[in-house]
């Protein structure tokens, strides 16, 4: 995450009014830049594929093995449980608020010996998981879906749809199919480095 921020940062003269101010409030967000830079190293370390520019909310990845977890580029996740029992892909631009649970295993309720099944999770560019939303194993939330705040997901939910309740109702065709947005782009810790939206820095030889 650092090496993506120093690179793609807003590059001003000098000593400037903006280059002072700038690195002001770099100075103000750098524990949580260390905190956030040493969250993503020890999912690394651990075998998770994270992209640099994916930000975590002090998640819980509650049991399993992260290099089930794979997590796509200026994806927000907040304070969440992730089970990874199965393989979690998580796409592009994705939004996952506070207190959401995200279980890749259950137990066969027909079998008398109780065997665990895992199922794997794939939650594509663009959705919104919102705040104490359930995904049970072995479903898909589609590009742009939108799971509503404590709705409970058992089954695949469509591109563009919305999930709401528990169980959940599904209703079609809610979102726009041209999304453009980064979840990340307003957060203060990235705002410090970088304009909203910048994904590259410009080129000069008069800017730090």
């Amino acid at each position: 995450m650092i090496t993506d921020l120093w690179k793609s940062r807003d590059r001003f003269p000098i000593f400037s009014r903006r280059w002072l101010k700038s690195w002001l409030k770099r100075l103000r967000q750098s524990p949580q830049l260390v905190n956030q830079a040493w969250q993503q190293r020890r999912l690394l370390l651990s075998g998770a594929r994270i992209d640099p520019s994916a930000f975590f909310s002090e998640s819980r990845l509650a049991t399993g093995n992260r290099h089930f977890l794979e997590v796509g580029a200026h994806t927000f996740i907040g304070r969440v449980q992730i089970a990874l029992h199965a393989n979690v892909t998580i796409g592009q631009r994705v939004c996952i608020n506070d207190g959401v649970k995200i279980l890749t295993a259950s137990h066969d309720i027909r079998r008398p010996d109780w065997p665990s099944t895992a199922r794997p999770i794939v939650i594509e560019d663009y959705a919104w998981i919102a705040t104490d939303a359930l995904i049970l194993p072995g479903v898909t939330i589609g590009r742009g879906a939108v799971v509503a705040a404590g709705a409970v997901v058992s089954r695949d939910l469509p591109p563009g749809a919305v999930a709401a309740g528990n169980p959940a109702e599904i209703k079609l065709g809610q979102r726009c199919e041209n999304l453009d947005y980064h979840p990340t782009a307003s957060l203060a810790l990235l705002t410090a480095w970088r304009s909203l939206q910048k994904t590259s820095p410009p080129a000069s030889k008069n800017h730090e």
